[in-house]
């Protein structure tokens, strides 16, 4: 079984960005069903915008959806350069700033 959608963002050339039960982010192109049957409706923005993660796949607000089978073996990983960083305990962002040494120098000596 492959992994199932926990997350979605519909994106400005018709295609979704998911994320994954295992953590992949993928893009799934939604164009190529945008002029068949049900889905003429996505090519109104407000309608694509709509999308939601729904039972392990995504679902519009007007019920359409995709099998979550489909759209992971017919996504694409999301390319790493493109990808927001993430933070967690083990990420190397997350290392404390140590403070420096004063480099104040006593100007009351004489030298």
């Amino acid at each position: 079984m492959n992994p199932r959608v926990k997350g979605v963002k519909p994106n400005s050339d018709y295609t979704i960005t998911l994320t994954f039960t295992n953590n992949e982010v993928r893009v799934f192109d939604v164009k190529p069903y945008l002029e068949k049957g049900i889905f003429r409706e996505l090519k109104n923005r407000s309608s694509f915008n709509s999308v939601r993660p729904f039972l392990g796949s995504v679902q519009w607000k007007n019920g359409q959806d995709f099998c979550p089978d489909m759209l992971y073996v017919d996504s694409v990983p999301l390319e790493k350069s493109t990808q927001l960083p993430t933070f967690d305990e083990e990420s190397p962002c997350k290392a404390s700033i140590k403070p420096r040494k004063s480099t104040t120098m006593d100007l009351t000596s004489e030298t």
